[in-house]
């Protein structure tokens, strides 16, 4: 098994918390790590629709089941139980009685802040990272790892990823997005989410992704929404604020799964790749995945931003903590060109002193630190915005 860095944070929480909560795609690993960072723990899935049953009819007697908790897989199926959860850890008082998973995350989270608020520390577990697929001596060459993504059965059981990935977009549809939504249009959905995968990287323009799609605005509007609440795509904000430039507010569209964007534009092998007029697009998915990730994975907050202006000068990406900010510059490249740096120096120049750091984050394996700026291997990518170290 795959070490997942998550964990470390994981059982910290359950020592500060009564329940934890871990939300993230499906097969994103959840399961396993749960079972794995709490063994002592009991175990019961509610996607079992005898267990299911037993905890909507009588949930008091379900939960008597586990005197010192348990590990409640998939707790948005029995929503009901939370309300009965909170009376248990609210007399009980014990720290990490109950790690609760969910794939679902805003209909989960809406459900924690009714019932469990301030009980629960809230934590996400994304696909496997280049960190932990290098840290386990798994492949890790670029182009490999765009076309299997980080979905850990891939790796584990040496799965073609367009097969598992294909599987597991026609599971998507035909299962979670029955239940959340009534869809009578699903291959207008396919199509939307291929046409949406094809604008990787991009400033999310919904009214042309619902033009190309054939659908209203509206309906675009409701599908990205659905396809961020189950775990699918992550919308990357702006940094915007009075600095007396005219700021993009609309935020980049990128997928939580570099290998499912990739499958789902047709890329079926790796050496479709390697002259891909997306290759880049997709290069910069991982790199901003994988920053995210790393601070996921560490318990802090993913305060990420791009900065672009009305004259089209842009950093990939903006990290801002404690009145400091980094700036990222992402380039698929294996080798350095100089011009890598206009772009970092012009975007500094307008935030003075309050930069710490530029960095060129790009698909060489080389460090380097140059006077005024470092170049960071994709292999590192995650450590370079891990820290909140900003001196």
């Amino acid at each position: 098994m795959i070490e997942r860095h998550l964990m470390t944070t994981m059982q910290s929480r359950a020592a500060q918390y009564p329940v934890v909560t871990l939300t993230g795609p499906r097969q994103s690993g959840k399961t396993t790590l749960c079972r794995t960072a709490f063994p002592e723990k009991p175990y019961s899935n509610l996607e079992r629709p005898d267990i299911r049953n037993f905890a909507q009819h009588d949930p008091a007697g379900f939960l008597a089941q586990f005197p010192e908790g348990a590990i409640l897989d998939e707790i948005q199926r029995v929503p009901e139980l939370l309300s009965w959860i909170q009376v248990r850890v609210d007399e009980h008082k014990t720290a990490g009685e109950f790690i609760l998973t969910g794939s679902h995350q805003f209909e989960l989270t809406r459900h924690i802040s009714q019932s469990l608020a301030g009980r629960t520390a809230l934590l996400k577990l994304l696909p496997l990272s280049v960190a932990e697929l290098r840290d386990a001596g798994q492949p890790i060459g670029v182009d490999h790892l765009l076309h299997t993504g980080g979905y850990p059965r891939i790796h584990a059981d040496h799965l073609d990823p367009a097969v598992m990935l294909g599987d597991y977009f026609a599971t998507y549809v035909e299962r979670d997005l029955r239940e959340l939504i009534q869809l009578r249009h699903i291959r207008e959905f396919e199509n939307f989410v291929r046409l949406a995968a094809g604008r990787v990287g991009q400033l999310l323009n919904m009214h042309s992704l619902a033009a190309d799609a054939g659908v209203t605005s509206a309906t675009a509007k409701s599908w990205i929404t659905l396809l961020e609440a189950s775990y699918i795509v992550f919308l990357l904000p702006p940094w915007f604020a009075n600095i007396g430039k005219r700021l993009t507010k609309s935020p980049k569209l990128y997928f939580y799964d570099v290998g499912l964007a990739s499958w789902l534009i047709g890329i079926t092998q790796e050496s479709h790749l390697q002259s891909h007029p997306l290759r880049g697009s997709l290069f910069e998915n991982l790199v901003v995945l994988e920053m995210l990730k790393a601070r996921i994975n560490a318990g802090m907050q993913t305060n990420l931003h791009f900065y672009r202006d009305s004259s089209g000068l842009e950093v990939d990406l903006l990290l801002e903590a404690a009145n400091m900010i980094r700036l990222f510059e992402i380039k698929s490249s294996q080798t350095i060109n100089q011009d890598y740096f206009t772009q970092l120096n012009k975007v500094a120049a307008i935030f003075g002193e309050r930069v710490s750091k530029k960095v060129v984050l790009y698909g060489g394996h080389e460090q380097q630190k140059r006077s005024d700026a470092e170049v960071v291997s994709y292999l590192y990518s995650g450590e370079a915005g891990s820290s909140e170290e900003v001196a």
